[in-house]
């Protein structure tokens, strides 16, 4: 539940109507079922670079260093990397296949070509579909970009409201930029209200595996962040952006002893504060998803923050079972110089766990537009919790 979602460009992807999309939480369809992390795992030793996937159960996933070491040369070509560019908006006019170049890579434009390729043989589109429909790709990692990208082996996350098993398997076997295909609704995952009512929806990962990677630009290091992509909202990280501006800011206006991420989504703002030396953080999130790739990116980015570990209480699969928690329960704390906390709860009980000294609040919510909401939320927090509180 955060501020952080963007429009679901899944909606806008192509003018077909959605349909025959899991309605709640059990029907997430999600791989990898039984794997990641097990609960009180404690990741303690700085020089571990990668960790389990809790959805593939493979090493796929980078302390932030390794990512941001790579991201200067992972899509750029080579000299003799070349690649056709393709109007978006009309059906591709010749169907043919290029290979990636000896250096592995293919531009994004040749790889959706051969994504669209495919789906028109599986009957998945018509050859009178625009090559937009073949979906929306999000790169891993994804960060601002000054050109289009040649991608690399398992870089790309691919989402489609029409695409069937049958077909994402067949994505995944043939086309080697692959790296998860998921099946999208026209919603939000997760919580989209701020009261908590109604059944959390997902949408479909059906082959591969769709954790993967942002890099947004920070005042200090940049901040990593992953998530499964099927279980949060899209982000496109700009170069520039506001809420971690504002975040800087009012860390360095009133250098808070304490300050807390109350609907802290995947832990970008939460993780922010750390990053510039607040000594104690504590971040929350009611949906079971943002409240573990939160703590998950805890450690992610931890070479560049005061901490020694990082405890897990529980593990992905665990926390699945109780996906929406109003009762704040700690989900992961770190030991170390700084001191870190994550919780799974409603913001408004968060007060019940909270310190008594909690100088600066970040509180992110969805329903920014709403002026009276905005402001009811912020009176109320600063009248059980005090200290400072904005809403970026």
């Amino acid at each position: 539940m955060t501020g952080e979602r963007q429009q679901n460009v899944a909606g806008k992807a192509h003018d077909r109507p959605f349909a025959d999309l899991p309605a709640g939480i059990r029907g997430m369809g999600q791989n990898g079922e039984g794997r990641g992390i097990p609960a009180g795992f404690s990741m303690t030793d700085r020089s571990y670079s990668r960790m389990k996937c809790p959805v593939c159960g493979e090493d796929c996933i980078k302390n932030a260093s390794e990512i941001l070491a790579l991201r200067h040369e992972i899509f750029k070509p080579c000299p003799d990397c070349s690649g056709r560019t393709f109007d978006k908006q009309v059906p591709l006019p010749d169907i043919s296949i290029a290979p990636p170049c000896s250096c592995g890579k293919r531009f994004i434009d040749e790889v959706f070509a051969h994504v669209y390729a495919i789906r028109i043989e599986e009957g998945d589109l018509n050859r009178q579909d625009p090559l937009r429909a073949a979906g929306i790709p999000l790169i891993h990692p994804g960060f601002a970009m000054a050109s289009a990208p040649y991608l690399p082996e398992k870089s790309l996350v691919l989402l489609s409201h029409t695409i069937t098993r049958q077909t994402a398997d067949r994505l995944m076997a043939e086309v080697p930029e692959m790296r998860g295909v998921v099946k999208c609704g026209d919603f939000v995952p997760g919580i989209e209200d701020i009261d908590l009512d109604g059944i959390p929806e997902v949408h479909t990962l059906l082959a591969g595996c769709d954790v993967r990677a942002n890099i947004f630009t920070a005042q200090t290091e940049p901040i990593v962040v992953y998530k499964q992509q099927s279980t949060m909202h899209i982000e496109f990280p700009r170069g520039y952006d506001p809420k971690i501006i504002a975040v800087g800011a009012n860390v360095r206006k009133f250098e808070p002893r304490t300050f807390v991420d109350a609907l802290c989504g995947a832990g970008t703002l939460g993780i922010l504060g750390a990053l510039l030396g607040v000594p104690h953080v504590i971040l929350n999130d009611a949906w079971y998803a943002a409240a573990f790739w939160a703590a998950y990116n805890v450690r992610v980015n931890g070479e560049q923050m005061k901490v020694d570990s990082v405890d897990l209480k529980y593990d992905y699969e665990e926390m699945k079972q109780r996906p929406v928690e109003r009762e704040p329960r700690l989900i992961a704390e770190t030991t170390g110089e700084q001191s870190i906390e994550v919780y799974q709860g409603d913001f408004r009980q968060l007060h019940t766990v909270l310190p008594a000294d909690v100088d600066l609040s970040v509180i992110d919510i969805f329903e920014k537009r709403d002026r009276e909401l905005t402001r009811r939320v912020a009176d109320e927090w600063r009248s059980r919790v005090g200290g400072e509180v904005f809403i970026p």
